[in-house]
């Protein structure tokens, strides 16, 4: 018998050639430094499986453990807060009291019903409200308002009360009578009215008697006369009776008293 062939043993395929971004020293350099692209690049190097995972595990671990620990610098700023807290000390309480706040005038300030006050009150009153001043002026017309008027009682006010004051341009204004004065019916009336002159009689024109008809024709009254009946007519007299001013003989022709009859 012939003695059996020796079996056929494939020859090995050749390796294929290392890049330089598969250089172990750059894949461990790129492990230690930046472990995400280190993993990457030893997974495409031509390490073996085991060491591929074995380089996964400790770089991923090296990776892991600055995220997971606290930094040093948080711990000792957590502290101070404690520290602060354990030496506060205190506030001792001050002798003198505090001041209470001085009030401020109102947003919308109303004006208050000032007649019958004096002045000084209702000056107080108002300029509390608006920061600004009170004008007062004499009631009485002919009545001049001292300087000291803070006596002074308000009869009349030109803002009524109850109405809204705008504190940056609100000028109310107060009319005043001196104590024991009656108040005038409105704003500006004498005091003390001035007499009236009496009316002069009336005068009556002096009225002239027609002058009597002595019958030799002159006129029969005052100044007036006519020549003749025309003149008459023309001045709408006629006809022209006996005592009435003008009439003459001369223009009664037919003597029955009635002169210009036609």
């Amino acid at each position: 018998m012939y003695p059996p062939p020796h079996a056929y043993t494939p020859a090995p395929l050749p390796r294929p050639s290392r890049r330089w971004w598969q250089h172990p020293a750059l894949v461990i350099t790129a492990l230690v430094l930046l472990p995400p692209v280190g993993i990457a690049l030893a997974w495409t190097s031509q390490w073996e499986r085991t060491q591929k995972i074995l380089a996964t595990v400790l770089s991923g671990v090296w990776f892991l453990i600055p995220l997971l620990s606290d930094p040093p610098e948080k711990a000792g700023t957590e502290d101070k807060p404690r520290a602060a807290a354990a030496v506060s000390v205190s506030p001792t309480p001050s002798s003198s009291p505090t001041p209470a706040p001085a009030p401020t005038p109102s947003a919308a300030p109303q004006m208050p019903s000032a007649v019958g006050w004096p002045y000084a009150q209702a000056e107080q009153a108002v300029e509390d409200l608006i920061g600004s001043e009170l004008k007062a002026m004499s009631a009485y017309a002919d009545v001049t308002l001292p300087a000291d008027h803070g006596s002074w009682l308000v009869c009349f006010q030109d803002v009524a009360a109850g109405s809204g004051l705008v504190p940056q341009s609100a000028a109310p204004v107060v009319h005043l009578v001196a104590p024991g004065t009656d108040c005038p019916a409105a704003p500006g009336t004498n005091l003390r009215p001035e007499p009236v002159a009496p009316a002069p009689a009336p005068t009556t024109a002096p009225t002239t008697a027609p002058a009597p008809d002595d019958g030799t024709g002159g006129s029969g009254g005052g100044n007036v006369s006519y020549k003749n009946c025309a003149a008459v007519r023309a001045a709408g007299a006629a006809p022209i009776r006996r005592g009435e001013p003008g009439y003459g003989r001369h223009l009664d022709r037919d003597g029955d008293g009635v002169g210009c009859e036609s």
